[in-house]
């Protein structure tokens, strides 16, 4: 068991964000949300607001008023709030910008004045960028290859500088390509996993950007989740001030993510008919192959993913068949 702390999650009505509250809530935790809705929902909090721990304020983070107000009081913040999607930031790099680099600044300055002691943000797998190396290993990356990677990439370098000049503990996590519940399947940017699902299930012919043998290390939230709730309660001063990585530690590639989820529908309906893939040319931005080395957050943080890609596909594919219904 870990003590009762005040805890600030931003970007808490995000898939990932609303997940975490309730993880910390189920563990007694007092959690304050702020969010502003731009991608995150309110009914992803739903099974939060009735709870007595749970506060949410409707903010921005590149408001510098409204993180002091979200933070005052708080032990620890989860620093998620973010707009995600390589594309998104190709089509409009000063908003993500704005957000990813300006409002991660405005959190770090704000949580190093009012002296928090537990400080995690979530980083991402696109900082490897053109790096052809495989696995992906914390200390190795490349260039970036889109504005959101430039931003992720730059919110480390902060993270590093205000632990060496205001002497800030700090934990950054490279996400892997994170799927499952509340994952929004809609709009023009939307993840892999939850599109194809929805795709399928509507009759329409998913598109594979390439020729399907691009790799990705899908990674359920709830491995996620986990990730992130060791890094938080961690008690090792060596395991502070680090970069990890948090994936499942295999690749899969799109052909065969197809496959996986089309045998996951089928498990469930089995006389379905599902429509056949269709293939378009590759999208800028996107790294051809990836895989994370998860060595160092197994060592330092004991981090073990208990969900496969498989599983976690079965998982996704449920809830969003169950929310349908």
């Amino acid at each position: 068991m870990v003590r009762e702390m005040k805890i600030l999650v931003t970007g808490g009505a995000g898939f990932i964000g609303s997940n975490l509250c309730e993880a910390l809530l189920k563990d007694s935790q007092h959690v304050v949300c702020l969010d502003n809705f731009l991608t995150g929902k309110k009914e992803n909090l739903e099974n939060c607001f009735a709870h007595a721990k749970f506060t949410f304020i409707h903010g921005d983070i590149c408001n510098m008023e409204d993180c002091q107000r979200a933070m005052s009081g708080c032990e620890a913040v989860v620093h998620l709030a973010a707009l995600g999607s390589v594309p998104r930031s190709i089509d409009d790099p000063v908003t993500a910008n704005r957000i990813n680099t300006d409002g991660f600044l405005n959190i770090l300055q704000t949580a190093t004045e009012m002296q928090i002691q537990r400080f995690v943000f979530a980083a991402s797998s696109s900082t490897y960028g053109d790096s052809q190396e495989l696995p992906k290993v914390e200390e190795r990356i490349g260039k970036p290859l889109s504005p959101y990677a430039v931003g992720k990439y730059v919110n480390e370098l902060y993270a590093h500088v205000y632990h060496k000049n205001y002497d800030f503990p700090y934990i950054g996590l490279r996400y892997f390509n994170v799927f499952g519940k509340r994952q929004d399947p809609n709009g023009a940017y939307a993840a892999v996993i939850p599109k194809f699902i929805q795709e399928f299930l509507d009759g329409r012919s998913p598109l594979i950007h390439g020729d399907g043998s691009n790799t990705r290390d899908f990674t359920h939230v709830e491995n996620v989740i986990d990730a992130t709730l060791k890094a938080l309660f961690n008690e090792s001063n060596e395991a502070k001030n680090q970069i990890y990585n948090v994936a499942y530690g295999t690749s899969t590639n799109l052909n065969q993510l197809a496959d996986y989820i089309k045998t996951a529908i089928l498990h469930r309906q089995p006389d379905r008919e599902l429509p056949a893939i269709k293939y378009g040319p590759f999208r800028q931005g996107d790294i051809p192959h990836s895989v994370a080395s998860i060595d160092k957050i197994k060592h330092m943080l004991g981090y073990t993913p208990l969900i496969s890609v498989q599983e976690g596909i079965q998982k996704t594919v449920d809830w969003m068949l169950n929310s349908e219904s």
